[in-house]
């Protein structure tokens, strides 16, 4: 079954919780189709580069949509907690428009890139998704590679939880790597999962060193759903070519740890190996990335491609 979902206020919240009433309600296997405005809610592309110029959502909640627009939250039946929810990334199409900025955002980035006390620096993108380019306002051109910057789950605490920061049930992960043909997996820590999508990017580099990627509308997203028996602590992606781990923390450093112990343990469980024979291979051919160091929790994702490993007979 397709289930279609338009970006409307009775489908649309800018939280995650897992208290909140389902807007759809699924079955293995189903895939839904959506469309959803970018992360700052607008409803088209702003007359001049500038935040907060242009028409936005009106009738926005001052805690529940205090984040990222998302399309959720979709209830998976038969997803429990301990399962796995794997969703592929059929397709991801941006609108025909966009927007980045350097300031406006996390002070303690800011701060340290000595830009607090200046002015933001705002870029209007114009999209082609035919010649896959971005033109900007200044005459900036670069390829476009559309992916999800917002894909998790609820966390198990009931009640309204922020979209900024990257959990263990995904949320705000910032990943270049979540483009279409791609499938993430996410542990389920609440019946029927909970599941919510959101925040486009047309492109952003390792790290979304300025603040923000190219920021746009998605008007088609299409997702199919499939619960995994099986238990996972972080979201795992897997890529047409590649297996990638998470880790997560205010501490670059320890994210960094967290994310090569999720990859020791895939190894392990990948070629049977135990988790010292997995480190010692992932010295030799994981590379690790910084996903993003602007959302207060930074992130870190560890890189297996394949056939970088391959076992003797």
């Amino acid at each position: 079954m397709v289930v279609t979902l338009d970006c409307e206020r009775k489908n649309i919240t800018g939280s995650f919780d897992c208290s909140k009433a389902p807007v759809a309600r699924i079955a293995d296997g189903d895939s839904v189709i959506c469309n959803v405005l970018d992360g700052d809610w607008h409803l088209g592309k702003p007359p001049v580069p500038k935040t907060g110029a242009g028409s936005f959502f009106e009738g926005k909640d001052a805690q529940r949509d205090a984040g990222h627009c998302l399309i959720g939250p979709i209830y998976v039946e038969g997803a429990k907690p301990g399962d796995t929810l794997a969703v592929r990334i059929n397709e991801c199409r941006t609108a025909n428009w966009g927007w980045s900025r350097v300031g406006f955002a996390d002070k303690d980035h800011m701060k340290r890139l000595n830009i607090s006390e200046l002015p933001e620096y705002f870029l209007n993108w114009d999209i082609d998704n035919e010649t896959r380019r971005a033109v900007s306002n200044q005459g900036h051109v670069v390829a476009i590679r559309p992916f999800l910057g917002v894909v998790g789950l609820a966390p198990e605490q009931p009640g309204i939880h922020s979209t900024h920061p990257p959990r263990n049930v995904g949320g705000n992960l910032d990943c270049k790597l979540a483009t279409a043909g791609s499938t993430i997996y996410l542990p389920v820590m609440c019946e029927g999962a909970y599941f919510y999508v959101g925040d486009g990017h047309a492109l952003q580099g390792d790290g979304e060193l300025g603040g923000t990627a190219i920021e746009c509308t998605l008007d088609k997203v299409d997702l199919t759903f499939r619960i995994v028996h099986e238990t996972i602590r972080n979201p795992i992606l897997r890529t047409q070519s590649a297996w990638v781990t998470f880790g997560f923390d205010t501490d670059l450093t320890n994210a960094a740890y967290e994310a090569l112990t999720e990859m020791a343990n895939l190894i392990g469980k990948l070629y049977d190996m135990t988790f010292q024979e997995a480190l010692a291979m992932a010295s030799l051919v994981v590379d690790e990335h910084v996903t993003q160091i602007v959302n207060g929790v930074r992130g870190v994702h560890a890189i297996l491609p394949d056939g970088a490993i391959n076992k003797k007979g």
